[in-house]
């Protein structure tokens, strides 16, 4: 059903007059007689009876009248549920523990009124941009280790924070007790990381640290998730494995679990927002502003997670 020529049949009906509702909905008198003729016709009923003082809803017309308001308020309704402001802001992060979630958090806190769509089925980078590209997001948390020219056009990037990487060990593991680590300490210790997926922005990084510093980043076994992976290290004198020092991580207290400062240099991971320049979405600038305070103070002289260009 055409939506035009219901709303035109409202405009009579309220109106009372073909010619008040093409003055109402600034078209003529003729286009909102074919607008009529045309639901009439696939309806296959008449909908209004011409009189000299106008026209007047027929019984059928009387009862559509009903109908065709609801329908305008449902088209009214999908309308706003996707206008800029009326819609929640979509932003993507590879997972709600990790510090990019903590920043969404924090926006929310600052911003209450804004509603936000966390989405997390993203698993890589060129997924994200894409999805950014298209609009099927408003915004990313990704590491872009890739120049910003090199990004498609329209999409931007951004630094937002460099989080500093710990090392994660079991109480019985030699470096637990260690109140600092440096990363040629690493070398030959077992870093186990079976969520390194190879392909990921988060694998090239950790690829790109062992490369630089000779360790072992093992990926082997299924990635079962967190839970699993701290049972191993809790139990285990040789595994190991880096987390972020933002990754919000949660464990029985009898694991003992140890989180050591990777220092002498300290890698870094860089979290950078993606987004649209020509995205209308009210709330999207707010996200940036929220987001422009200065990142965590850096030791860049190991090369990871150098600034963009």
């Amino acid at each position: 059903m055409d939506l035009n020529a219901v709303r035109t049949f409202v405009a009579v009906a309220d109106a009372g007059q073909f010619q008040e509702a093409a003055a109402d909905l600034s078209i003529t008198q003729q286009a909102v007689s074919k607008r009529v003729a045309a639901l009439e016709k696939d309806l296959g009923v008449r909908l209004f009876a011409r009189t000299a003082r106008g026209a007047r809803l027929t019984v059928d017309g009387q009862a559509l009248l009903p109908h065709a308001r609801a329908l305008l308020q449902a088209e009214e309704r999908a309308a706003a549920s996707v206008r800029p402001g009326r819609r929640a802001l979509r932003v993507d992060v590879i997972s709600r523990r990790l510090a990019p979630g903590g920043l969404l958090r924090g926006f929310h806190r600052a911003h209450p009124g804004a509603e936000l769509d966390v989405v997390t089925h993203l698993h890589d980078a060129d997924a994200a941009i894409e999805a950014v590209r298209s609009g099927e997001i408003d915004a990313s948390f990704r590491a872009v280790t890739a120049p910003a020219r090199r990004l498609p056009g329209g999409v931007r990037a951004v630094r937002v924070l460099d989080e500093p990487i710990q090392l994660l060990t079991g109480p019985a593991h030699r470096l637990a007790e260690a109140p600092a680590v440096a990363p040629a300490d690493l070398a030959g210790h077992r870093i186990w990381m079976p969520g390194n997926v190879a392909g990921t922005e988060w694998a090239a990084f950790y690829d790109d640290l062992a490369a630089a510093f000779g360790l072992t980043v093992d990926v082997t076994d299924p990635d079962f998730g967190s839970e699993p992976l701290l049972d191993m290290l809790a139990a285990s004198p040789a595994l190991a494995s880096f987390v972020g020092d933002q990754t919000h991580l949660l464990w029985p207290a009898h694991y003992d679990l140890r989180r050591i400062p990777v220092q002498r240099p300290t890698p870094v991971y860089p979290h950078s927002l993606l987004w649209r320049p020509d995205n209308p979405h009210p709330a999207l600038p707010a996200l940036r502003h929220h987001l422009g305070s200065p990142v965590l103070p850096r030791e860049l002289d190991s090369g990871l997670g150098a600034p963009l260009p």
